[in-house]
């Protein structure tokens, strides 16, 4: 037998998966677990499985908080930020009255992870990234990496759209600022047509 993944749209799978259809959740998993992984590796390295499932939990479980035409995407990212910055805080001890978010991975501590490192490039492009606020690295991962709309990135940082360019812009800059101080080219940076408006 072969198996055949459910086919919808993201809301009417997760509809169908809280109300208990496994398929629908198996299929809305492996839209979206190479990208979530991917968001948490890029900080934390290769043991991140506890968050991911936690993330998938957690878009099930506040189902109610997705509003009529949001979309599910951009919601779960926004709760895998969510979840990062709580993980972060309780690694470092930092109390939950301070923006983690503002601060570097190179200021936390975090060492880099020999996963993302692979050539030159990469790995430079990775140390720069490292350099910059989780709030910046996160904003360019959702736009260039993981390919999120303008509307879908608002939606995970629940922000405006108008301050999604804004940061959007800032954060180039400071990336920029970082390749350039590691002894790189601003060329090997994604271009601006890279990320989806």
């Amino acid at each position: 037998m072969v198996y055949r993944p459910a086919v919808g749209s993201d809301i009417e799978l997760l509809d169908a998966w809280c109300a208990g259809d496994k398929a629908a959740g198996d299929a809305l998993i492996c839209r979206y677990f190479d990208p979530i992984c991917r968001f948490f590796r890029g900080k934390l390295g290769d043991d991140v499985e506890d968050l991911v499932q936690r993330t998938f939990e957690i878009g099930t479980a506040r189902r109610g908080d997705v509003r009529d035409g949001a979309s599910f995407r951009g919601f779960l990212f926004g709760v895998a930020r969510n979840l990062l910055l709580d993980h972060l805080r309780r690694r470092y001890r930092r109390g939950e009255r301070e923006d983690i978010s503002m601060r570097s991975l190179v200021d936390l501590g975090t060492s880099p992870s020999e996963a993302v490192q692979r050539g030159e490039r990469e790995s430079l492009l990775f140390e720069a990234m490292r350099r910059i606020s989780l709030d910046q690295q996160i904003i360019l991962e959702l736009a260039y990496w993981e390919g999120l709309s303008g509307r879908e990135i608002a939606e995970a940082l629940e922000i405006g759209e108008n301050t999604v360019r804004s940061r959007l812009a800032r954060a180039r800059v400071a990336l920029r600022t970082q390749v350039e101080a590691l002894g790189g080219s601003s060329t090997m940076l994604p271009s601006d047509g890279a990320a989806k408006k």
